[in-house]
């Protein structure tokens, strides 16, 4: 089954400076959205928002048509990514995956750098390593949609083309909206991208579009 979801009408000020205005924003399950935007244009703010870990001046955010006011404990239709480590550091590897309901023989199956390292603590992982293992988690979690806020940030090269595979592969299951400063990697795999700007949100048609709102040539 298709879900839908919108993210309407939504601002945002800080201290008098408007940091976003009249926000449009949709994705759907199969599809992945990206988001770029430039350094201080409002990217994350507008997870956070969509998240409900922010409080916007207005929003409205509608699954299949009915709107949900309070996302707290409804990981069924939403799980976010932050750009910071969520994962408590005490936990083994095994402890999370059995949190998180996965197999974590598939988690090896992807990444053969974990084989043997389930009993390792969280806090035992390099910050290359910590990322990825929440950046999978969150990509496999049952839920309709996941926001994931700079998710090849510290994860190698390889790695990240792995990732790149599991979230084709995995956007059959969910929608994903996905911002990462490294564009390249992110309009290799989106199926629609709107880029932030000037505290609007554009949806591209084409690179002549991404071009005009300051990215190279490709």
């Amino acid at each position: 089954m298709k879900h839908l979801l919108e993210v309407d009408s939504v601002s945002l000020n800080f201290s008098g400076r408007v940091i976003l205005s009249d926000i449009y924003l949709k994705a759907e399950t199969g599809k992945i959205v990206g988001l770029l935007g430039r350094n201080g244009q409002g990217k994350s703010c507008l997870m956070k928002i969509i998240s409900g870990t922010l409080k916007a001046e207005s929003k409205s955010v509608r699954f299949d048509g009915k709107t949900v006011f309070k996302l707290t404990g409804r990981s069924d239709l939403l799980v976010y990514l932050p750009q910071f480590n969520f994962i408590p550091s005490f936990l083994t590897l095994l402890r999370v995956f059995k949190d998180f309901c996965l197999k974590i023989s598939e988690f090896e199956t992807y990444f053969p750098e974990f084989i043997s390292k389930s009993k390792l603590k969280i806090s035992e992982f390099s910050g290359g390593e910590r990322r990825l293992i929440e950046l999978y988690v969150i990509i496999k979690s049952k839920s309709q949609f996941a926001l994931l806020d700079e998710p090849f940030t510290h994860i190698s090269p390889m790695q990240i083309e792995r990732i790149k595979k599991l979230l084709i592969q995995e956007k059959e299951n969910k929608g994903f909206i996905v911002s990462d400063h490294m564009f390249r990697d992110i309009t290799e795999i989106a199926d629609r991208i709107y880029i932030l700007n000037d505290r609007k949100l554009h949806l591209t048609n084409s690179v002549t579009d991404l071009e005009k709102f300051g990215y190279a040539r490709f």
